[in-house]
């Protein structure tokens, strides 16, 4: 199989495509020839040295969420059969035309769906999902913060949110990506450049002064005291990304006072069970939603697998407008 491959820790210079032997499935496998496979924040710092995969995945074969066809059951798999089109998140190792993972951490793709939006899909949808409907234990009415909500969970995000009756806000860097996310139902936005000040006072006019219920912090560093500012009382607040800084300064007094919940959540270094438990409330949950038409993937290029240098410099501009995703097969 053609693969592509991290050859020493580096830019996207460092990373090539080789041949790699085919894997073959294990018991309770199953073998998905990959047609599309995105790329995430967690495979930039893999290839810069900073992330390594977890055990039991390619450490040089980046690449976490994938969509293609079973090509192959190990023995004991009995809800899939070759042909099926599934997707779903791995360890790593999806950056290649041939992938093996555990046949209950694959979900079964909307006809509909082309296998580039199918592979926008897994990792946004299910973080967010997992973040705010079952940590936060988001309710109908709430209020949602999203920041960089132009991201891929960042639009993933607010259409959910938006499925639960629930009303989103969100940060950007750009006017432009406030606008559209618009489209995808947000109700409204601020531009963040140096002063975070301005958080806290627009959710003051969006609230009429009762705060943010749930924020999701895809940023991190000192967009971590503005969403304490800014949330409300019992406020949730899931920290997700560092992408602004790994420390933050927070006022504790605050988080007393206003009796908040800050939480931590990362999907890549959890337990099978816990994938495996993810995939189902995925395949229960949202891909309805995708076969009936009121969720819709969020692309922002493609690229051929032999283009993975120029799609890492794509997602590391911060210039992206959802998912970044690799054409394999």
């Amino acid at each position: 199989m053609r693969a592509a491959v991290i050859t020493r820790p580096g830019g996207p210079e460092v990373l090539a495509i080789e041949e790699r032997p085919d894997p073959e499935p294990g018991p309770g496998e199953v073998l998905v020839r990959v047609r599309a496979s995105a790329l995430n924040r967690a495979d930039l710092l893999q290839r810069e040295g900073h992330y390594p995969a977890p055990p039991g995945w390619p450490p040089d074969i980046p690449g976490m969420e994938f969509a293609g066809e079973i090509a192959a059951i190990g023995a004991r798999v009995t809800e899939w059969r070759v042909g099926d089109r599934v997707f779903g998140i791995a360890g790593g190792g999806a950056n290649a035309e041939l992938l093996v993972t555990d046949g209950a951490c694959v979900a079964r793709v909307p006809d509909q769906l082309s296998w580039t939006d199918a592979a926008s899909i897994p990792e946004a949808f299910i973080t967010a999902h997992d973040a705010m409907m079952v940590q936060a234990e988001l309710r109908a009415g709430e209020c949602v913060l999203i920041h960089a909500v132009g991201s891929g969970v960042g639009l993933a995000a607010t259409q959910l949110v938006r499925a639960w009756r629930a009303t989103p806000y969100g940060t950007a860097r750009t006017a432009e990506k406030i606008e559209r996310a618009r489209t995808f139902g947000l109700a409204d936005g601020v531009t963040v450049g140096g002063n975070l000040d301005v958080i806290a006072a627009a959710v003051e006019e969006w609230t009429r002064g009762r705060g943010i219920d749930v924020t999701l912090d895809l940023v991190g560093g000192d967009y971590l005291p503005a969403s304490i500012a800014a949330a409300a009382p019992r406020g949730r607040i899931m920290l997700i990304g560092t992408v602004a800084g790994r420390s933050a300064t927070v006022s504790v007094g605050t988080i007393l006072r206003k009796r908040l919940t800050l939480q931590g959540t990362v999907l890549r270094a959890r337990s099978l069970d816990e994938k495996r438990a993810a995939t189902a409330l995925l395949a229960r949950d949202v891909v309805p939603l995708f076969a009936s038409g009121v969720l819709r993937p969020t692309v922002d290029s493609v690229y051929d697998l032999d283009q993975i240098g120029a799609a890492h410099e794509r997602l590391a501009s911060n210039a992206t407008f959802g998912k970044v995703v690799l054409r394999v097969g």
